[in-house]
Formats: structure tokens, sequence, C-alpha cells
């Protein structure tokens, strides 16, 4: 999973904040459920309080405290039940203590004595070593102005068991809830993003081959809608700056011809005056050589503007791509031969393509020749053609200079020299590696090449077979 990914930064976003929610909506949970389950006990406490005060101690002056001590044993058992009970008189005097419960959840004995000056009920929550204790304290005055002090308590440990029960299935039940929300959560962001990895992927598509193509649409009238109108809008700017460029280009070399071949004319009438000097003469060959590399360019840029037009689809045919190989490779000799350097051809029969024969010619030509002016004098130049899982391969590979590391990647751009000096003394003009990638892409090939400076080069070409081609080679 990419970690740096849209959808998965707002699934971790999403589920850190809702687990933070969880998590405090479990705490306040369990806050709040342990107020009111201490709050419910203390007011029976505090009922339970009131009930003695107004039943039993209104006698107390009467019966003695005795009888009331007794009674308090009989109705409500402290020690079965696991309450305590204390009644204290305003002096002090303890009239009754329970003892010690049935659950041992609490020693009566260590629970502190009650506030004596205080008046009114008084509800508090003692920490004892062996627990916490909920109390109630009423204060009750008899008829002869006698003060007593009832106390009623209950342990905390029936409300700390139900609070960890609580705990428990929150624990187990929150991470549940976590996972639940956070795959749904994944689930949406991925269908909300999922229009834009179409416009990511039709996005890819457009090339300046087909910028007629657009972007869909998302009629949702929100945020991707206008993003995928602005794209739209930003490709149609893109496509008309293109065509201008390349009209331009194919006005600019279209026009260029005819003075450069009017230009040509008249420096080869002023070369042929024998009255000229030798200095003269040379300076006219100078310029018949520039001349020469500037029709090169333009004609160049004028076969770049008219495969980006779609020139090379109009004259598609099957033909014999080993034949073409060999033809051109039978041509190109006499210029291997003037460096010593033998080109020698591996070719399977019967690897058949379709395209356009001539621009797939000065496909084989101008790789040939790139060859042929980078290997040194006793060189050799390979050129091989054979098939390939549907696919016709077509290697030219030489054991020429090489092409640095950094410069491969640029090889195939327009105007690129790897070194602009020595190419201008071989003549290149950075166009010929160009146009092979242009009428590559028209033929739906594919071409790369790989280097090591000072051992050669090898470039590849990667082109479907013909349709009812034979994918096994002729024996």
């Amino acid at each position: 999973m990419n970690t740096r990914s849209l959808s998965f930064r707002l699934v971790t976003w999403y589920a850190g904040l809702l687990t933070i929610v969880f998590v405090l909506l479990g705490a306040l949970t369990i806050v709040f459920l342990r107020h009111y389950l201490e709050a419910n006990l203390l007011d029976i406490q505090a009922r339970r309080a009131r009930q003695i005060a107004d039943t039993l101690l209104v006698t107390a002056s009467r019966t003695g405290d005795a009888v009331v001590a007794q009674e308090v044993e009989d109705l409500y058992s402290p020690e079965a039940n696991d309450r305590f009970i204390r009644i204290t008189r305003g002096d002090g005097h303890i009239v009754y203590a329970s003892g010690k419960p049935k659950d041992d959840s609490f020693a009566p004995s260590r629970v502190p004595p009650p506030p004596l000056t205080r008046k009114g009920d008084l509800l508090r929550k003692e920490s004892l070593a062996s627990g916490s204790l909920l109390i109630a304290a009423r204060t009750y005055t008899g008829a002869s102005d006698l003060r007593y002090i009832v106390e009623v308590g209950v342990s905390t440990a029936r409300t700390e068991a139900t609070l960890r029960q609580v705990l428990l299935m929150l624990a187990i039940g929150l991470p549940i809830a976590v996972c639940v929300a956070v795959s749904g959560g994944f689930i949406l962001v991925r269908r909300a993003l999922k229009p834009v990895d179409r416009l990511s992927y039709k996005a890819e598509e457009i090339t300046q081959h087909n910028l007629s193509e657009r972007l869909p649409v998302m009629r949702t009238g929100d945020e991707l809608e206008r993003l995928s109108l602005s794209l739209n809008l930003m490709i149609s700017r893109l496509e008309d700056a293109i065509q201008s460029s390349k009209q331009f280009v194919a006005d600019a070399s279209h026009e260029l011809r005819t003075p450069l071949a009017v230009l040509r004319g008249e420096l080869e009438s002023l070369a042929q005056d024998a009255q000229l000097k030798s200095q003269t003469r040379e300076t006219l060959g100078s310029l018949l050589e520039e001349v020469d590399r500037l029709a090169e360019i333009v004609e160049g840029l004028l076969a770049l503007s008219r495969l980006d037009t779609g020139e090379a689809k109009s004259e598609w045919v099957k033909f014999d791509l080993g034949e073409l190989a060999a033809t051109t490779a039978d041509q190109m000799s006499l210029l291997a031969e003037d460096k010593n350097i033998t080109v020698a051809c591996e070719l399977s029969p019967g690897v058949a393509i379709e395209g356009d024969r001539a621009r797939l010619k000065q496909v084989v030509v101008n790789l040939l020749d790139n060859a042929i002016k980078y290997t040194p004098n006793g060189g050799r130049v390979r050129l091989k053609i054979t098939r390939e899982d549907g696919y016709a391969i077509l290697d030219v590979t030489d054991d020429g200079i090489g092409i640095p590391p950094e410069a491969v990647p640029h090889v195939f751009k327009r105007f690129y020299r790897v070194d602009g000096s020595r190419s201008r003394e071989q003549g290149g003009a950075g166009l010929g590696l160009s146009i092979v990638k242009a009428i590559c892409a028209a033929h739906g090939a594919h071409v790369e090449v790989v280097s090591v400076p000072g051992k050669g080069s090898s470039f590849r070409i990667k082109q479907p077979l013909a349709s009812g081609t034979s994918t096994h080679a002729h024996v």
C-alpha cells in the first residue's frame, strides 16, 4: 500500500480521529456511569438513613439506646446485607455500629467518625484500605433536644465490578467498532476517489498525438466536476498551442526549402568560376556545407511535422521487415566501407509488419547512419531482425564510443546532442533519433537504447507483427 497516497492519508486521519472520539466517548461513559451509580447508591442510603431516623429514633427517648440498636439489627441486618449502619449521639457516644459485612468489602472500625457539629444531611465517599464506602448521614434531633447522627453506607465493590464489566465491553467493542468504521470509511474513500482515478487514467492516455481527446466530466456539481472542466479547458488550450507550433514549424520548413535550394544553386555557380581565388573558393565550399546542414535540419523538421499530423498512417502496407533491412544495409555499405566498418546482418525471414515502408526505411537508415558515424575505423555494426512473442524486433548494435549514462534518457529529444562540438563536426543536427522515435510512435512501436561508454550502443525497436502473421519463424 502506498503510504503517501491520498486515500491512505484520508483513511489514516479518519481512523485516528474516530479512535480518539471513541476513546473519549468511552471515558465519558465510564465517568458518567460511575457518577450515576454512586449517586443512585447514595440516594438509596440517604432514604434508608431518613427511614431509620424517622421510625426508630422517634421513640429513643422513651425506649432507650439499647432498644434502638436491637431494632436496627432486627429490621436491617447490616452484616448479612453487606451494609454499614452507625448511630452516634451528639456527644459522640455510639448508640449502634454494625459489624463486619459478610463479603469483607470494608472494615467498619476504620470508618472515620462523622462531623458532630454539622447540621443537615451529608453525603460522602470514604476511601478505606479495603475499598471505598459510600455513606449518607442524616442528623435527627429528638423531643428532648438530643441529637443523633444516622450513617448508612454501602461498599462500592459492586459498582466497581459493574464498571469493570463495562470497561471490558468497551475494550472489546471499541476496536471492533473502529475496524468496522475504518473499513467502511476506506470503501467510501475509494468510491469517492474513483472518479479521480478515472481522470488520471484518461489523462495518462492523452499525448500530443491525441490531444483531441477529453477527460470525462463528473456531473456531480462539486469540486470534481469543476476540476474535470478546468482540465479539459487546459487540454484544449494546449491543443491549440501545440497545433499552432506544429503548423509554424511545417510552414517555416516548407517555405525555407525554396530559398535554400536557390542559395545552394547560386553558391555552386559561383564556385565554378575559374577566376576565383583559392581562399574565396574555400569560403564558398564552407558556405555550401552550412547550406547542406541547414537543408538537412529543414528536411528533418518537415518530416517531424508531417509525422505529427499523422502522415505516416496514410500509406500503410504489409511487407517483410527483413527484406527492407537487407536492402537498406546494402545501400549503406558504401558509407561503412569508407571507414572500413563491417555491417553484419542476421535476418529472420517472414517477419511481416504493417506500416509506411518509406518511413520505416528511414528508421533503419538513421540507426545505421548513427552506428557507422560513431564507430571508429575498423569497427563492426550488427543489424538483426527477429520475432518475439508476436512482435518484430529490430536490433542495431555497434562497438563505438557509446553514450554516457546521464545522456541516455535525452537522446530521443529534438536537437539534443551528447557532444555538440563532435556532432557538429560529423554533420549531426540532433534530429535523427527524434525522427526515429516519432516514426515508431506513429506505428505503435517502442524504441529503447542500451549503451556502455567505450563499448558501444544497442538500439532496439519492438513493433507488433502484421495481423495474420505466424508467430513461428520460417525454417
